[in-house]
């Protein structure tokens, strides 16, 4: 098997993409021969012909080299795809992130995931959006910088990162045992947010990232840096209300209802904790893929009213990711006494519910967003384990605004993951 020779760090830093690269082929030095020829053809200009023998970092470089995608707009250290306003169409965009302080790490993004708050965001549909705007809280990579006071992590390591990029750090809700910082007053969002400079955070459609180490997440070299993307969004969504409220016990009965990039991800966690799932949907299309694919124990028509009855009293609770209007009422007739419903989805309009509904279940109706940190590496660890990665379908940056299309219409099974280090080359 052909060896690489380590790269210094100044060649790392000329050639972060490279290296990125060289983790994921020969994550020991030694390059498999076919999975190297099978790199060359996916992120090089051309298949080249690939030596057994010893080969410099240079000449490993050399075989990944690639015309530029994107056209340099003013000069700046990276290169993203952002929306100028609210039609939230998206092209090249250049800008500057920070440079590596003492607590921070570089991180080389491989691949970005596409979770439909971006859509809202980029169109701004909740308001107060903040242009350019680079999209993107779904974030994978390679670290190839570390500041001096860095501890966790190191130049080749996998590394991720989520919804937030800071937060006070000193507050109830930061500090232990809560390490909520989802909930801190001064959390700074990945993107579409302000650090405490004024500085805009721009997310993860873009060639590298720059975080400080407490919000970034260890990835597992087990699952495939592309379907771990999504898990730092849909994954923790759906993840942190079932270990908040309970839900997460084997034996236990969970309803899914939606069964799109968050509904998927908790059917296959929920399965991972050993529980049995019945996924609720509007559409009998979705019933083979629940069954067979994502080894759902059952599937339940919203609209048939024969099997939403045959199904009432038997859940012991619900996670529902529906973002649109729907009837709550029938939902909370399908739980047990004491049963709960958690709401993570964030339909456009108020939701229906007469408090007698809940009043004679004892039942209890809970919300969630997202998790705090610590919780958020529980369930990488976790799904790790399990072996649980995200249903994707993995496209090039240029395809970008055609996958939004494509979301409005639910067409996609289940996540959109965005190949950065194929598409986004400087």
């Amino acid at each position: 098997m052909p060896r690489v020779h380590l790269p210094s760090s100044a060649e790392i830093k000329s050639h972060p993409r490279e290296f990125a690269l060289l983790r994921q082929v020969a994550p020991s030095g030694e390059a498999d021969p076919e999975v190297l020829q099978e790199y060359t053809k996916l992120y090089g200009e051309t298949a080249k012909t690939i030596s057994n023998d010893e080969i410099s970092f240079a000449e490993f470089a050399a075989l990944f080299s690639k015309s530029a995608t994107c056209r340099i707009e003013a000069p700046a250290n990276c290169i993203g795809y952002a929306a100028r306003d609210k039609s939230g169409v998206l092209s090249p965009f250049t800008f500057d992130r920070r440079p590596v302080g003492p607590t921070d790490v570089r991180i080389q993004i491989t691949h970005a995931g596409i979770c439909h708050s971006d859509l809202h965001q980029v169109k701004n549909e909740w308001g107060g959006s903040i242009y350019p705007m680079v999209p993107g809280h779904e974030i994978v990579g390679i670290v190839t910088e570390v500041g001096s006071a860095v501890s966790k992590f190191k130049p080749g390591d996998r590394a991720g990162v989520g919804c937030m990029v800071d937060s006070c750090g000193t507050c109830d809700m930061c500090a232990e045992p809560r390490g909520e910082e989802q909930f801190c007053k001064r959390c700074v969002y990945t993107y579409n947010s302000r650090y405490p400079d004024g500085t805009i955070a721009q997310g993860g459609y873009s060639t590298h990232i720059i975080v400080t180490e407490n919000f970034v997440l260890r990835l597992s070299e087990s699952l495939p840096l592309d379907v771990t993307a999504p898990l730092l969004c849909a994954g923790i969504t759906v993840y942190s209300p079932m270990k908040h409220y309970g839900l997460d016990k084997p034996g236990m009965k969970l309803g899914v209802v939606g069964l799109g990039g968050l509904g998927h991800m908790a059917v296959k966690i929920a399965k991972g904790m050993g529980m049995h799932v019945t996924v609720i949907s509007t559409s009998l299309k979705k019933k083979d893929e629940a069954l067979t694919v994502l080894k759902a124990d059952e599937f339940v028509v919203s609209s048939d009213t024969e099997a939403m009855a045959a199904a009432a009293g038997s859940l012991d609770g619900i996670i529902d990711t529906v973002s649109a209007k729907h009837d709550l009422v029938a939902l909370v007739g399908m739980l047990k006494v004491d049963g709960k419903m958690v709401l993570v989805g964030v339909p456009d309009v108020p939701l229906e519910l007469p408090s007698a509904a809940l009043i004679f279940k004892r039942a209890t109706l809970g919300g969630s967003i997202i998790g705090g940190i610590k919780q958020t590496q529980e369930m990488l660890d976790f799904c790790a384990e399990k072996g649980i990665g995200a249903s994707i379908e993995k496209i090039p940056i240029e395809y970008v605004n055609t996958a939004y299309e494509r979301m409005m219409r639910s067409d996609v099974r289940y996540r959109f993951v965005i190949d950065i280090q194929g598409s986004l080359i400087n």
